[in-house]
């Protein structure tokens, strides 16, 4: 899905929710999808600072709820005090997520099987798969050997 297709989606999700279209949330938005990685919440608010330096870090905790919610963008829990979030710009939804142990980094690869898993192990109990994730904790070899994670940036 186009970043504009995206943000008239999110427009006519927050109409349909009777929540007000604001500087603030389009802000939000555009910073949110001018990320190339997962970034946290605390990174969103200084990147749509810099959009909209009225954003504040209310605004920011009562949007992302609502964006991943209109499922443009995706929460991703690793287990730490930190969610991590990305943009849903294509509809690959059987992704499975590797993260760094070392640095945090989240790495996400196709992973067809999963639709296929998810299927199989739904319908031996008569029912329909709704959302299924795989995600691995690793190591990196290199920082095992050397002390430098080669995934840190």
């Amino acid at each position: 899905m186009s970043t504009e297709a995206s943000r008239e989606k999110f427009k006519a999700f927050l109409a349909e929710k009777g929540l007000r279209v604001t500087n603030q949330r389009l802000a939000i938005f555009d910073a949110a999808f001018a990320q190339d990685d997962h970034f946290t919440a605390e990174e969103l608010l200084a990147h749509a600072r810099v959009l909209d330096e009225s954003v504040s870090r209310a605004t920011i905790y009562r949007t992302l709820p609502i964006m991943t919610g209109s499922a443009i963008l995706r929460e991703i829990d690793i287990g730490k005090n930190n969610k991590y979030y990305a943009p849903c710009r294509d509809n690959r939804s059987q992704q499975a997520q590797v993260i760094c142990l070392d640095c945090d980094k989240i790495f996400e690869i196709n992973a067809p099987f999963m639709e296929w898993y998810g299927s199989t192990v739904s319908s031996k109990l008569g029912m329909t798969p709704v959302s299924q994730r795989l995600q691995v904790s690793a190591h990196c070899n290199a920082f095992q050997t050397t002390g430098h994670c080669s995934h840190h940036n």
